[in-house]
Formats: structure tokens, C-alpha cells, sequence
């Protein structure tokens, strides 16, 4: 088997590091008080939507870490059609793809259910992190930060 190496265009740490440091200050802000379980599973499921690799190999061993198992981190992709997750967990993942999928927008529906499960200031924990995972994603994407690297 031949494995495709496609090659990283920049490290954008080691370029705007100003920026890169920037990020990780709202991404430290963005996760305070989610549940690192949910937290990892939103991650994963907004970096599938964005196919970001580097993002999704991060995220899914971070959710191992948080305790999540094989079986959700596998079905995630088809989270809608899955029974592994719970009412909230589902009400996060639908914010979190309408939030990425902007054009679309974030519907009413989707926005109230949501807000179903979290409390006010969850719920804005919530949206800042699924923004600064879309800024991880983009920044990754863009830059062809390679899977499996720091």
C-alpha cells in the first residue's frame, strides 16, 4: 500500500505566533465548564464537517483520554442516525454543524433545542467553542498542518 503524503505549507505557529497564541488563549476560554466528553465529541464532529485531518486524528485521542469510547467516536459521522447519544449530546452536535454550515444559518429550532439543555452561559461556552474550533480547522486546513504532528 502507498501512503499520500501531502506536504504542510507553513507552520503557522512558527509564522504568526502572536496569532497561533491567540487561539489558544480563546480556545482555553471557550472550554471552560463543557464537559471535556462533549467538548471532545463537538471537536471531532466540527472538524469531520470542515475535513480537517490533522484536527480530527487531535481530537479523536483526546476524547479516548476524556473516556469517550471506540463505538461513539465511530458513529459520530452519523450521529442523526445513531442511538449512542443522548438528547443534549445531539442538541450540541446540531448547534455545532449549523454554526459551521453558516450559509445555512442556525435555525430557530436548532437554537432552541439547544438551549433545552444548556444553561445560558453553557450555551455560550458551546458556540465560542464550536467558533474556535472552526478557527482550528481553517487555520489547519489551509496550511495543510500534518496529522499526527505538534
Amino acid at each position: 500500500m502507498t501512503i499520500h503524503q501531502v506536504p504542510q505549507r507553513m507552520n503557522f505557529s512558527a509564522v504568526a505566533p502572536k496569532v497561533f497564541k491567540a487561539v489558544l488563549a480563546l480556545d482555553a476560554a471557550a472550554r471552560e465548564g463543557l464537559d471535556p466528553e462533549l467538548l471532545e465529541l463537538v471537536q471531532i464532529r466540527v472538524a469531520q464537517v470542515n475535513k480537517c485531518a490533522y484536527c480530527i486524528g487531535y481530537h479523536t485521542v483526546d476524547a479516548r483520554k476524556a473516556g469517550e469510547s471506540e463505538e461513539r467516536i465511530y458513529q459520530l459521522t452519523a450521529w442523526e442516525e445513531s442511538s449512542l447519544f443522548t438528547d443534549k449530546e445531539r442538541a450540541a452536535l446540531a448547534l455545532a454543524e449549523a454554526v459551521t454550515l453558516l450559509p445555512s444559518g442556525v435555525s430557530d429550532e436548532v437554537y432552541a433545542e439547544a438551549a433545552k439543555y444548556f444553561e445560558e452561559q453553557e450555551l455560550a461556552q458551546l458556540i465560542a467553542l464550536v467558533f474556535t474550533a472552526n478557527a482550528w480547522n481553517r487555520m489547519n486546513v489551509t496550511t495543510r498542518k500534518t496529522p499526527g504532528t505538534l
